[in-house]
């Protein structure tokens, strides 16, 4: 569309390798923009995100397009209206804050303790998946009362169904080793709930549920809590590493470390965009929106909008408004499990920071967060000692 040109020469590729200079100008100029790679509209300015999240009866995820349920299958993720109710109300209660507080705290720090003290010794490490992805796993494991299954077999699921959700997203066929990943997923999650003694999340989610429904859910609880996880404790320590008067700040008061994480949030979520598609025509910003439209809202762009956080792009630890960052969405669709993702961070970067000493980024082996749709760095390598 000759009317939207800045849209006209954005590349998925640009937008996935280094996405923040495309974006301001984007939300500078053409807000809800019409991207061919995309097939779609793009909205970058905060105001209009959060009209397009709040407004699921316009907006909706429910659309056979929609990435995740193409490898999932229908869940809380890709539902609108009383359906996407009946599907997240059984999984809520472990969730609330005051619950991931009594219930996950003394786990997380037991689990970040033992994975800590295996590095130690060493004096480097990757940090993302020796410490980040298995402590996700570890958690989100427990949370739902997933039995049977390793760490290793978890990451290798959430990597090929993340895989197939970005191809997908690309506009690309999904990789086959995303729909057999989530074959095994169902099957796990199935014999957990078939062979369960006690109780557990899943299985008190089989008495609301159908077992195929429990299954897509815990697969999207699985891999948005892995990835949630992943990449805030990734990008947030990469942020601090490489702004060295921001570190000695949060280590002089540990107060700041929760403003670390949510600049961090803002600056760099880890779901960089959520889809939606128009139920019908409307007017949002300067665009005219077709019913059966795909829209697009970029979260790292509204996260940087400057008529909400002025200096956007600069890591300020004691930024007072960082919290009215995006990462976990907004509305209806709202991550489920944000309070419990926070509460792994600050116990994560608390241990890290406390005992590994001197830590510091490997100038061997640098690296930058990358992705269309997830972002975080593939691999970051520290020292410490």
């Amino acid at each position: 569309m000759i009317e939207f040109p800045l849209g006209a020469g954005t590349t998925l590729a640009e937008l996935a390798r280094d996405p923040h200079p495309r974006l301001a100008e984007l939300r500078a100029r053409e807000p809800v923009s019409w991207l061919p790679e995309l097939n779609g509209w793009l909205v970058t300015r905060r105001d209009l995100a959060l009209d397009v999240m709040r407004d699921a009866g316009t907006f909706t995820v429910d659309d056979p397009r929609f990435s995740t349920a193409q490898v999932v299958g229908p869940s809380m993720l890709s539902l609108d209206g009383d359906e996407h109710s009946r599907h997240r109300e059984p999984f809520t209660a472990p969730f609330r804050p005051r619950e991931v507080r009594d219930g996950f705290a003394e786990f997380i720090e037991g689990e970040t303790g033992r994975l800590v003290a295996a590095l130690e010794p060493a004096g480097a490490a990757e940090l993302r998946r020796a410490f980040a992805g298995p402590l996700a796993v570890a958690v989100v494991t427990k949370a739902l009362g997933l039995t049977g299954v390793g760490t290793d077999t978890v990451l290798t699921w959430y990597d090929a169904i993340v895989r197939a959700v970005s191809d997908i997203t690309a506009g690309h066929p999904a990789d086959p080793a995303g729909p057999k990943a989530y074959a095994e997923l169902r099957a796990a999650v199935e014999a957990t709930v078939t062979q369960a003694a006690g109780t557990s999340l899943l299985t008190s989610a089989a008495d609301r549920l159908a077992l195929p429904e429990v299954a897509s859910n815990a697969a999207v609880l699985m891999f948005g809590g892995i990835e949630t996880t992943e990449a805030m404790i990734t990008n947030a320590l990469l942020h601090l590493l490489r702004h060295p008067d921001q570190l000695a700040l949060v280590r002089a008061d540990s107060a700041l470390l929760d403003g670390a994480i949510e600049e961090s949030l803002r600056l760099e979520p880890g779901a960089a965009v959520v889809d939606r598609y128009a139920t019908r025509d409307i007017t949002l910003g300067p665009a005219a929106i077709r019913a059966g439209d795909l829209v697009t809202v970029s979260l790292t762009g509204a996260n940087r909008d400057p008529e909400v956080f002025p200096d956007p792009d600069r890591f300020d630890v004691r930024r007072a408004d960082a919290r009215l960052q995006l990462a976990f969405a907004h509305g209806p669709h709202y991550c489920l499990a944000a309070h419990l993702a926070r509460l792994e961070t600050r116990i994560a970067l608390r241990h890290l920071l406390d005992r590994l000493p001197a830590l510091r980024l490997d100038p061997d082996h640098p690296s930058a967060p990358q992705g269309l749709v997830f972002r975080k760095p593939p691999t970051l390598h520290v020292r410490w000692g």
